[in-house]
């Protein structure tokens, strides 16, 4: 960040390591950005890194990068790069991360952070390294900035609820429901880490502990592989769109999981993540009951809070639609004038300028590299109880494993 624009704010480049998926939100976060914040910087989207030239080419042009890089190491080493992004599939996210940080550069690692407890410590390390040298690092769980969901963690944290006694949480797909669906890299336990698990659950469990306040401890579980065997994958369009080819190949992850959970401050916790809940194309859901009021999202209606306040007059009482699109809500002063809606794009855009807040002031963003091990450490014991007949695991026994999320050596 040595030169300057004419505005006078430093110069900020970014590099992203995957071009997809997660790769086209994060593109159109970073080019959106400067125009509806005052961000502390004057971004640059200096490179894009994918393996296949072309593909690599086109992909830049059409999202906005002014150059490409086929190697990730050479786009990691450029001096016009002061944070890399990483959205490539979990089996790369700690090399090409603690490489980054190791050279100075800051970090945006898409979620789960990592594919075993193992790298995620690795990471988590490289990282309090790293902070030491003012070189920050965040994980992108972007539904946290969900104006409705941080709007929900306010009013959490206010003690508006009362005593909190459960969070319930659910992440809903169908897109695999088809049995001809082909074997994509999320379907291979050595490329994704896991299934609904990690993909999607790790979601809830941030969100959850985000809203409340308060940390998983101990799990009971159970995960099911509806369908062993998929046709092989023929073609892709990158994100969840795919075609299959001939013969087929076993699936490796899990299909569904689902757990109950107590929380440190003595929340009962019930988590269910599924890609085969037929026509739910990606439902979340999020429900925190205290002793005096509760509230819901659903995020089917994103721009939505459903409260209830046990303190009302009983004539009146009932549950209240809080329409979050208020200048006095979190993020929204940004945007359009109220009741105007936003959608799924704008959390990563919410995301990158938080990111480039808590750079510029110095501070390590959240969540970070760590909070993103202690998912992993809970979806490890998730795995864990449910490999022994859900039998209740604690978090904090389960060790690395580098040929899973992890091993339990001890449960209460």
């Amino acid at each position: 960040m040595s030169t300057h624009t004419t505005g006078g704010r430093p110069r900020f480049g970014v590099g992203m390591v995957g071009y997809a998926f997660m790769g086209i939100a994060h593109s159109q976060a970073w080019r959106n950005a400067p125009h509806f914040f005052d961000l502390p910087y004057d971004i640059d989207m200096a490179a894009l890194g994918g393996r296949t030239p072309d593909a690599a080419r086109a992909a830049a042009e059409r999202l906005g990068w002014r150059s490409v890089e086929t190697d990730w190491r050479a786009l990691v080493g450029r001096d016009d790069v002061d944070l890399v992004d990483v959205c490539t599939p979990g089996d790369s996210h700690a090399e090409i991360a603690v490489a980054a940080l190791e050279a100075g550069k800051h970090v945006l690692c898409e979620k789960p952070l990592a594919n075993t407890v193992e790298e995620a410590e690795i990471m988590t390390a490289a990282a309090a390294r790293a902070a030491e040298r003012g070189v920050r690092s965040m994980v992108g769980f972007n539904y946290r900035r969900v104006p409705a969901l941080a709007l929900a963690r306010r009013i959490v944290a206010s003690g508006r609820l009362g005593t909190l006694r459960h969070v319930r949480a659910q992440y809903l797909q169908d897109w695999i429901v088809d049995p001809q669906f082909p074997l994509v890299w999320r379907l291979q336990r050595d490329k994704a880490g896991s299934g609904a698990l990690g993909d999607i659950g790790a979601h809830i469990v941030d969100a959850a502990q985000f809203v409340v306040g308060q940390r998983i401890t101990g799990v009971s579980a159970v995960t099911e592989t509806f369908v062993k065997q998929r046709p092989r994958l023929s073609s892709t369009s990158g994100g969840l769109a795919a075609s299959g080819g001939d013969g087929v190949g076993d699936v490796t992850v899990d299909d569904a999981a689902i757990f109950t959970a107590r929380l440190d401050g003595g929340i009962l916790g019930v988590f269910e993540a599924t890609r085969f809940a037929t026509g739910r194309k990606n439902t979340i859901r999020l429900e925190v009951n205290g002793s005096d009021g509760s509230i819901a999202f659903d995020f089917e209606a994103m721009n939505e809070l459903q409260i209830h306040d046990a303190t009302t007059d009983g004539d009146l009482a009932g549950w209240t639609r809080v329409q979050v699109t208020e200048p006095t809500h979190p993020y929204m002063a940004a945007w359009w004038p109220a009741g105007h809606l936003i959608g799924y794009e704008h959390t990563f855009t919410h995301e990158v300028v938080d990111l480039l807040g808590d750079i510029a002031a110095g501070q390590n963003p959240t969540p970070s590299f760590a909070d993103g091990l202690q998912v992993q450490r809970v979806l490890a014991a998730v795995e864990a109880s449910a490999a022994a007949e859900s039998r209740w695991t604690r978090v904090d026994a389960v060790l690395p494993a580098a040929d899973g999320l992890g091993q339990t050596f001890a449960r209460s």
